[in-house]
């Protein structure tokens, strides 16, 4: 393994504690289950963020796309996203200003939430 390659993702992977501390807050012990599973998850979101966007980027320098063509698709795939979520959410929808909810549907799908 490259060693400036492998540094630099260690480096990055010391933020983990730092998000999950600030999603949790200091409520949740730090050698909890529940804190250990939100650093996994904060970890692998920091080196998918990562990955993408190296990958994105050598993709664009190939000239396989320009970052114009990669920004449109974005722009779908969100939208498309949205209407999953939309779907797995009855009664929530994002627009440009926030979350919108719609009564009643969106109070049933809070209540479907576990407690």
């Amino acid at each position: 393994m490259n060693p400036v390659f492998d540094a630099a993702m260690q480096r990055l992977c010391k933020w983990r504690r730092v998000f999950a501390m600030w999603q949790l807050g200091r409520s949740v012990p730090f050698n909890s289950p529940v804190f250990e599973a939100v650093v996994d998850h904060r970890e692998a979101t920091m080196l998918l963020r990562a990955e993408h966007s190296a990958l994105t980027n050598l993709l664009v320098k190939k000239g396989l796309f320009t970052q114009e063509e990669f920004e449109g698709q974005l722009a779908i795939e969100c939208e498309h996203l949205c209407r999953a979520y939309e779907r797995q959410f009855p009664g929530f929808k994002a627009d440009n200003t926030g979350l919108v909810m719609t009564m009643p549907d969106a109070a049933k799908t809070l209540g479907d939430f576990p407690p």
